[in-house]
């Protein structure tokens, strides 16, 4: 595959529809389905070129090392957008991720695509009350100033031309195939089986938890809307509850008692002595010590707010765990 001569000459052309997705997990795949659902020629790119479970054939896969700025110019080659959903393993994000980001950036900007970015909300720190776009990136942790600097980058890139970006962010996700979360296999998956659920710090705070299927719809309306560009934008959620109440309407949606079982700080820093995932975990906690409120108003007073209801994204991702357990 060639390449075109100049982003500029890119957007001018705008000879293609292709939507890149870097990344086949659990986001990429949302983005894939919302994608699948409007008739959308889709390319996808992981390391290994293996097609996951779950994506039509209609889906490109194409292998290759997306820290390699000649594998993302070639792959986003006739791309109209790009999304950015792809991450290195937790433990190794301080060393990792922005060269990762940057290198998917510049396969983007290279083809005049717009550029999408899945985001979390680490860099703002730990903040008293709702969370929303305008707090300053206050974050101590490692991994927060990574992402603070990450999302800087991009806003950056998009301020001089270089690239038109956007980014979405959500809190802790769960819904199909989300197995590494706070509230992935180790809540979902023992409740399915008959056993205690596990939910993280004061299970009586409230906590934001956003349907990983939401996250998709609305990073595709990102990529649709030109007047998304150049901003960071929460993605909506259905209603906050407290992580106590969130596990209990997963097991009355199970027909079963409650059973649920907390780890707090100092069982998490324990865990993380054999379980490096667990390890980077801790420095995370305060999102599950006190209220983590996310305010998602900008998003929905621009583009309306047609988030999953809680009980059926609940529903939703019990279907799915039921039948990974039998696999």
């Amino acid at each position: 595959m060639s390449l075109r001569s100049t982003p500029e000459q890119a957007r001018d052309n705008q000879i293609s529809d292709i939507h890149l997705i870097f990344g086949t997990g659990p986001l990429g795949q949302s983005v894939m389905r919302e994608l699948h659902k409007r008739g959308k020629t889709v390319r996808m790119v992981n390391r290994s070129g293996k097609r996951p479970e779950g994506v039509p054939a209609s889906v490109e896969i194409v292998a290759g090392d997306a820290y390699s700025t000649d594998f993302t110019r070639q792959a986003s080659q006739g791309a109209g957008v790009v999304y950015q959903c792809a991450q290195p393993e937790y433990a190794k994000w301080t060393t990792q991720f922005i060269p990762l980001q940057n290198a998917i950036l510049e396969g983007a900007a290279s083809a005049g695509a717009k550029f999408i970015v899945g985001d979390n909300l680490y860099m703002y720190g730990e903040v008293e009350g709702p969370i929303h776009e305008d707090l300053p990136y206050a974050a101590s942790t490692r991994k927060g100033k990574v992402r603070a600097e990450a999302a800087s980058q991009v806003l950056a890139a998009h301020q001089s031309g270089k690239v038109r970006a956007a980014i979405g962010r959500a809190s802790d996700f769960y819904g199909p195939g989300v197995l590494d979360s706070a509230c992935g296999d180790r809540m979902f998956l023992p409740a399915v089986q008959g056993k205690a659920a596990e939910g993280w710090g004061n299970l009586d705070a409230s906590h934001t938890y956003s349907f990983i299927d939401d996250f998709g719809k609305y990073l595709v309306l990102l990529g649709e809307r030109d007047e998304a560009l150049g901003q960071a934008w929460h993605i909506p959620h259905a209603e906050t509850v407290s992580t106590r109440r969130f596990i209990e309407l997963i097991f009355a949606e199970l027909g079963q008692p409650v059973k649920i079982k907390s780890m707090g700080r100092m069982m998490m820093a324990i865990g993380g002595i054999f379980i490096p995932s667990a390890r980077e975990t801790v420095e995370m906690m305060y999102e599950f010590e006190k209220p983590f409120v996310v305010d998602d108003s900008k998003f929905v007073k621009a583009f309306g707010n047609h988030a999953t209801p809680l009980t059926d994204a609940i529903h939703q991702t019990l279907t799915w765990y039921r039948q990974h357990a039998k696999a």
